[in-house]
């Protein structure tokens, strides 16, 4: 099998490993909290500074904010208030999320290199022998014919549709990568199908008016221009493609847009010309929001292909606004420490960035995890939205079984406890399209003034009634958690924690610490797969899980 390297490399932990571009900033202080969206898709730089060195700013030394543009309008959204009113006011601005299927919010595996249908029985048999949950199996470009978008790889996948049935019947389904990059050749489908959409062909032009042309899996490749609604709606419309070989949802990828390059930028010339939507313009106004108008155009698709489903959609690169048709990832975190504790921030960052949906890929996408490694990653995958294993060809094996018995319960412990909160993912689901908070939420949500809760980087609430201390280090058996105002109790011991204040929590390789808030109500699958509700007593003498003033 060859090799091939993905563009472009693997990022450094906390040095911008995310693929898409969030012009976002939301500032938490004791002065309060504001939330400011520079709507401008030029490349460009904002720089932050404290009011007084390592002082923060506040009321009385203001902090500055410079920006700084290639080009296009100096345009700022500015919105005030406490966190949910903020995140609410953002999501008033730039669209609702949407609301993934109740299947998209169980566990999920993915591989670049499953390689035929024969790996695929394999790998599902594997998680069903073992009494592991599976929801949902990705399959990646190694389906497809000669790399080519929209098509199948009839010698490794000789029934697709009979597969995908035969998996759903099991419980799982199968999501497709999709990517934008066209083959460039004569007598391919999509290629063909494109250069004959409007006047001048689905693909974006160079300012002569001839084609632009990149190099990317199957070769010298063309690209969609989805800043053109026609363009748009002929590009969902080959959605049917994937549906009808069984395909449940679709991930989108490589979609920045990337061109392999020796040197210099891996994506289209700055002077590409683009539709943006009627007006005009070229790549460097394009590029940023390329992901976000291609989301679009696959998220509309499916809907009109199958109005009576909500769309499974999530991309690798996006815009302010993308959580109106989706998700994201992490991209391809590198697999170490350093990158389980950024998985923790990237999807903190991205809720509060208003897209609720992401996830990291769990295990790292590259190398091989230790086994101590890998049941940490998965026990904070456990707990985040998008909750999917997921490596490169020429990385370790990432499916529980291969760790070793002790991971191997582990895994199964909280695989178990995913599944039987799913009735409570899909009310914070629910919740974040009316409201627009994130799944996932920071210590300091309800209390951004408590500067020791603002400190915290390493637990996080899930909704308002769970609040979850993942292990980020090797060799732990106990932590230390800082609590919010109120009563916890430990979700296996049954320990009661009062706070604002830190605790010790015991943190075993065998689980994750979870405590619950006093008088939370959490709605769970029960034993008989019934819906059933968990209340955590309040504390004594507490109205609404809140002590009366004065007690």
């Amino acid at each position: 099998m060859e090799h091939r390297q993905r563009q472009p490399p693997l990022p450094v932990p906390r040095d911008d490993p995310l693929y898409l571009t969030m012009p976002v900033q939301m500032v938490v202080s004791d002065a309060g909290t504001h939330l400011v969206f520079h709507d401008n898709s030029w490349a460009g730089r904002v720089t932050l500074r404290e009011g007084v060195e390592g002082a923060g700013s506040g009321h009385d030394r203001p902090g500055t904010s410079e920006v700084r543009v290639d080009g296009g309008p100096l345009r700022c959204w500015v919105m005030v208030g406490t966190p949910a009113r903020v995140l609410q006011a953002w999501s008033g601005l730039t669209g609702a999320p949407a609301v993934p299927p109740s299947w998209a919010l169980g566990p999920q595996h993915a591989r670049w290199g499953f390689g035929s249908e024969r790996e695929v029985r394999r790998i599902v048999a594997g998680y069903r022998e073992r009494g592991l949950p599976l929801s949902v199996l990705h399959l990646d470009i190694d389906h497809f014919d000669a790399h080519r978008v929209f098509t199948v790889d009839r010698e490794r996948f000789p029934d697709l549709p009979g597969l995908a049935k035969e998996l759903r019947e099991d419980g799982v389904r199968l999501v497709s990568i999709v990517d934008p990059a066209v083959a460039a050749v004569p007598g391919n489908a999509v290629f063909d199908a494109g250069t004959a959409v409007g006047t001048s062909g689905a693909f974006v032009r160079d300012a002569r008016g001839r084609t632009v042309r990149g190099e990317v899996w199957p070769g010298e490749c063309v690209y969609p221009d989805f800043t053109d609604p026609q363009v748009r709606a002929w590009w969902g419309g080959l959605y049917e493609e994937r549906l009808a070989q069984g395909f449940s949802g679709v991930w989108h990828d490589m979609n920045e847009p990337v061109s392999f390059a020796a040197f210099g930028e891996p994506t289209l010339p700055r002077s590409s010309r683009h539709a943006l939507e009627g007006r005009g313009g070229d790549h460097r106004e394009a590029h940023n929001v390329y992901g976000l108008a291609m989301a679009r155009a696959g998220y509309e698709g499916l809907l009109r292909l199958r109005p009576d489903e909500r769309p499974f959609l999530f991309s690798r690169s996006g815009w302010a606004g993308m959580q109106r048709y989706g998700g994201t990832w992490s991209g391809d975190v590198a697999t170490g420490w350093p990158g389980l504790r950024a998985s923790l921030a990237l999807v903190l960052g991205l809720g509060l960035c208003g897209v609720p949906y992401s996830g990291p890929d769990v295990g790292g996408f590259d190398g091989s995890p230790s086994p101590e490694l890998y049941l940490r990653w998965f026990q904070l995958g456990a707990y985040l939205p998008l909750f999917r294993t997921h490596a490169a060809i020429d990385a370790g094996r990432r499916e529980p079984w291969e760790f070793g018995p002790r991971v191997l319960d582990g895994a199964r412990e909280v695989l178990g406890e995913r599944e039987r909160l799913r009735p409570y993912w899909v009310t914070l689901a629910h919740l974040a399209r009316l409201t627009g908070a994130p799944y996932v939420r920071p210590l300091w949500w309800a209390a951004p003034g408590d500067r020791a809760l603002r400190e915290c980087e390493d637990a996080f609430l899930l909704g308002d009634a769970l609040l979850v201390a993942p292990v980020l280090e090797p060799g732990v058996e106990e932590r230390s958690v800082r609590l919010p105002a109120g009563r916890w109790y430990d979700t296996v011991s049954g320990a009661v924690y009062e706070g604002p204040g830190q605790v010790v929590v015991g943190a075993p390789l065998s689980r994750v610490p979870v405590l619950a808030r006093a008088g939370a109500v959490i709605p769970v699958r029960g034993a008989g797969g019934g819906l059933e509700l968990e209340v955590w007593a309040p504390a004594e003498g507490a109205v609404n899980g809140r002590r009366p003033p004065g007690r």
